[in-house]
Order: structure tokens, then sequence, then C-alpha cells
């Protein structure tokens, strides 16, 4: 592969340990990785190509993009980038946005739109034989989804490191799941990824629940220093809730 910057060690350690905590990446898997255009799902996809040059692990990486159709959003930028990178890519539309207006029941177009988008991915990892789908959720987010279901679910829960969908044929990965959001910044300026700003714009266009556990967990960390270590600890039985996939 060529075009790619190597990530930092600091960034490279975490990846390491989440893949061998929960099993991530095995021989011969076929990794189908969901980049959106966003700071995170880039950083992973270098991290990932990065892994592929010197892992005893041997595993293919392939790349999809969803273009939902939303005003603002505009994936053309990556095309030049994917055709720079020695890495099969896939690039899927749907006017999600549209579709939303006529089929949603009680959801936000958010909760929609990322119901939406995993079919097709899951549709493209059948269509094109992909046994994984890598996604690019970080600690931040696993924290903001465990507090959103305590607070507002009555559940303990968030987001999972390694799991199979319900049809029992895909394995979901999350290789970013100890990696804090300031590191896939910061590496992404460094790196100078081609990052699409906003790039899902009808989730900046209003506030919601996401956003304010974010700002919530920034205000604590301001005066605890460990809140993301201990939130961390609390959430790893979580974040398999049982064996991890065979």
């Amino acid at each position: 592969m060529s075009h790619y910057s190597k990530p930092p060690k600091s960034l490279l350690r975490k990846v390491g340990r989440a893949i061998a905590d929960y099993d991530l990446i095995r021989e011969g898997d076929r990794i189908l990785l969901g980049v959106s255009g966003g700071k995170d799902s880039l950083s992973l996809l270098q991290l990932l190509a990065h892994l592929q040059t010197y892992a005893p692990v041997k595993f293919e990486l392939g790349i999809l993009t969803v273009d939902p159709e939303v005003e603002g959003f505009d994936p053309s930028s990556l095309t030049d980038y994917y055709q720079h990178l020695g890495l099969p890519w896939h690039y899927a539309q749907q006017p999600i946005m549209e579709e939303a207006k006529g089929h949603m029941s009680g959801d936000s177009f958010c909760a929609y739109c990322a119901r939406m988008k995993r079919g097709i991915m899951y549709s493209t990892c059948r269509e094109h034989g992909y046994n994984a789908l890598a996604l690019a959720q970080h600690l931040d987010d696993l924290a903001e989804s465990f507090l959103m279901s305590a607070f507002h679910g009555g559940q303990l829960r968030t987001m999972k490191a390694h799991y199979l969908n319900d049809a029992g044929d895909i394995r979901i990965i999350r290789p970013l799941v100890y990696v804090r959001e300031t590191q896939t910044a910061a590496f992404a300026m460094d790196a100078n990824l081609p990052v699409i700003p906003d790039s899902c714009p009808a989730c900046f266009t209003m506030p919601t629940q996401r956003e304010h556990m974010k700002q919530l967990l920034a205000q604590e960390e301001k005066t605890n220093k460990n809140l993301f270590s201990s939130l961390l600890h609390a959430m790893r039985p979580l974040m398999t809730e049982g064996a991890i996939p065979k």
C-alpha cells in the first residue's frame, strides 16, 4: 500500500492491545472498513493498513463509503485518495434522508441512518466475501453510549468491541475501543488526512443526546483526569456481553 502515514506508537499500542484482548483480527480475515471520511475512520484505515505490513496474522482489507445523499456531504474528495491506496474500495449511495421522512417511526434521524448504513455494510460484506466489518467508534463514543443508556434507557449497556451480527455470518469489530478521540484528531491532523468536515451534516444541525453527553464528560474530566480509565474499567464486562465470537 502506498500513500499512508505511520501512526504514532501510542495509537498502535492501544489498537494492538484491543486486538489481542478481544481477538479482533484472525488469520485469513477479509475485513471491510466503513469509512465515512471523518477523522476516526480515516485514522483507523491508516492503522489497519500499517498493521498489515508487519502483523503476524495475515488479513485482507477493503474500504466502503456509504453516501446517504444528505445535503452537504460530499465524499468525492475521497475518490482520488482511495485511488492512491493499494486497497479495494466500494462506494454505495442511498437517499437515506428522503427515505427517513416516510419510514421513521420514533427513531431519530441518526438512529435511522445508522441502521440503514449497517444494512448496506452487511450486504456489501456478503456480496464481496468479507467476513468481518470494522467500525471506528472509540473510547469516547463508548462512554457516551454508556451514559445515554443509563440516563435514558435505564440499562447498563455500551457498544461492543467484538460480536456477531444477528444473522451470524459477519463479525463486527471495533479496534479503537481503547483510543481517545483526541488521539485520532491529533493523528488525522499530523498526517494531513483528507478529513471531510462534518461528515454527517444532518447530525450537526441540532443538539443531540450524544452531544450533551460529550459535553458532560468533558466537563467532568477537567476535575477527574482518570475519568475515562474508570469508565473503561466499568464498561469492560459490557464490551463483549458474553463470549467473544468463535
